[in-house]
């Protein structure tokens, strides 16, 4: 009998007909699926789920009792209840490193848009409003030989620093759980506690993963530690910055200007009020979205589905604990 396989929201096509020549593959993208009586139906005989998003709880668990092992097609898994998955012997996977680069890029281009108020100056000209010099108001701020504080330096935040030290002579400060020496030598960067990062950076720039730890760690005292002169960026995940707090912070000039690839509830809710904010550019969650890194996330999470699956180790296991169990 063929396995069958739950794909949720997202997978590439290429990988998904690879996938539906060897397994049973149902595809679901319901906001809802426990609600939907087909992907329940489905969900109690599926051997793996593949996909993004998808809330795995105890709740949804109840429901899969064959599952075998989760395999996220992203570098986060804060969707997952790695405890509860861990104590039903499932193993859990990501797609870490085939996207450090693109979202290292994404974040160094939200960094000059914001900086140079790129979104803002193209709606200038195509309403036809340049029609003279552009006077002091409507100058931008330079990125080069600044000072650029980053806040997690795992991979992707070590591509930034990359791109920020050598592309644009900045000088890089880092806070992160632990320094990395490593780090340290190739960008000439310097491990700072938070605080003094927020009060010396003229650019903030937020790339941890979401955790208990990490969630609403950036509010109300932290941008008020920062220059009124900062530039902040998250290109981490929303609910790690007090979304109500970095408004108010910009309304009131705590801080200068803002550019978010994230935001507390996705999509963007019509009312959030970041959208009227002229000093804030919005991206609807790009990181990684380029088809070349969507299509390397989706066979990553292709392979290690499949190693699962096949009384293998998964490549990217996040909870090796099942697999010594297994063993």
């Amino acid at each position: 009998m063929m396995k069958k396989i739950l794909v949720y929201q997202r997978l590439e096509r290429p990988v998904l007909q690879e996938l539906q020549i060897k397994y049973d593959v149902r595809f679901f993208n319901d906001p809802n699926p426990l609600s939907n009586r087909e992907f329940v139906s489905f969900l109690q005989e599926a051997d793996g789920i593949i996909g993004l998003e998808l809330e795995v709880n105890k709740t949804l668990l109840d429901h899969a009792p064959n599952l075998k092992v989760v395999s996220n097609v992203s570098v986060g898994y804060n969707n997952l209840d790695i405890e509860e998955l861990t104590k039903r012997n499932i193993m859990a996977t990501n797609t870490p490193g085939v996207l450090t680069d693109t979202v290292a890029d994404m974040a160094m281009g939200l960094m000059l848009a914001v900086a140079r108020r790129i979104p803002e100056l193209d709606q200038f000209v195509k309403s036809r409003q340049w029609t003279q010099s552009l006077t002091e108001e409507q100058y931008g701020t330079d990125v080069h030989h600044k000072v650029l504080g980053i806040i997690g330096m795992g991979r992707i935040g070590q591509a930034i620093a990359q791109r920020a030290r050598f592309g644009f002579d900045m000088e890089i400060l880092y806070h992160s759980r632990t320094p990395k020496p490593e780090a340290e030598a190739k960008y000439d960067a310097t491990y700072c506690t938070l605080d003094e990062l927020l009060q010396q950076s003229d650019f903030v720039c937020l790339i941890t993963p979401l955790t208990k730890e990490t969630e609403g760690m950036i509010g109300k005292r932290e941008f008020q530690l920062m220059k009124p002169s900062a530039i902040f960026i998250n290109a981490s995940r929303g609910k790690t910055v007090v979304e109500s707090d970095l408004i108010a912070a910009l309304k009131e000039g705590q801080i200068k200007a803002a550019g978010l690839d994230v935001f507390t509830k996705e999509p963007i809710e019509p009312d959030n009020e970041l959208l009227d904010l002229p000093n804030v550019v919005t991206l609807p969650h790009i990181g990684s979205s380029t088809y070349e890194t969507e299509l390397a996330m989706s066979r990553l999470a292709a392979e290690n589905l499949e190693a699962a699956l096949n009384g293998q180790r998964p490549k990217n296991l996040i909870n090796p604990s099942v697999w010594e169990t297994a063993k």
